[in-house]
């Protein structure tokens, strides 16, 4: 029996099937970066720095989750580590993007908030979201470490970045599977540091 139940499955299958080629190119390309990153982020928390993360859209939705997976817990029981999404405020946000433009949205509050020793994660598909690359900016003019979620392309925000986590996909929703899917890894790399105390 054909029809749109048929073309439906298909559709599913394609997808699933170019998700696992995704992965498979991921498990070729980012074991390095993620080690170094998880090394970057754990050396930060125990210093008493702290995890800041932000992104337009989907990838804003992310550093919400990668922040919670952070100051609540990822798999287990344990001390709970200073993360924060700068996509979370709406007050906030509205007043910078208002007062000093979009481009500043991430900038100003790494300008307020981030310290030396802390971390700044971007989070972008194209890898060239002017607000996060600005925000990169700050960071390393203020002494944050970087790490970049990104997706193929987007070489001034990797030459921005102390870590490039390169998710090997041109489209934007693979881009975003790959990078929560990294960013779960991450979280199982960093967290049997901290034990519950």
């Amino acid at each position: 029996m054909g029809g749109p139940l048929n073309g439906d499955r298909q559709k599913i299958l394609e997808h699933l099937e170019s998700g696992i080629e995704v992965r498979k190119k991921m498990a070729e390309s980012l074991a390095g970066p993620l080690v170094q990153a998880a090394d970057l982020v754990r050396n930060a928390l125990k210093s008493g720095g702290k995890l800041l993360f932000c992104g337009n859209g989907g990838s804003a939705s992310d550093c919400q989750h990668l922040a919670a997976e952070f100051v609540g817990r990822y798999r287990m029981e344990r001390k709970g580590q200073p993360a924060l999404s700068l996509c979370s405020d709406a007050a906030v946000m509205t007043a910078i993007a208002n007062d000093y433009g979009y481009e500043r949205l991430f900038a100003r509050q790494v300008e307020a908030l981030g310290r030396p020793g802390d971390v700044l994660f971007g989070l972008s598909t194209s890898g060239g979201s002017r607000n996060v690359i600005a925000a990169m900016q700050s960071a390393r003019r203020l002494g944050l470490k970087t790490i970049a979620f990104m997706g193929e392309k987007g070489s001034e925000m990797a030459g921005l970045a102390d870590v490039v986590i390169r998710i090997p996909a041109s489209e934007p929703a693979q881009i975003q599977e790959g990078h929560l899917f990294a960013g779960h890894m991450l979280c199982d790399l960093v967290e049997p540091s901290f034990p519950a105390e």
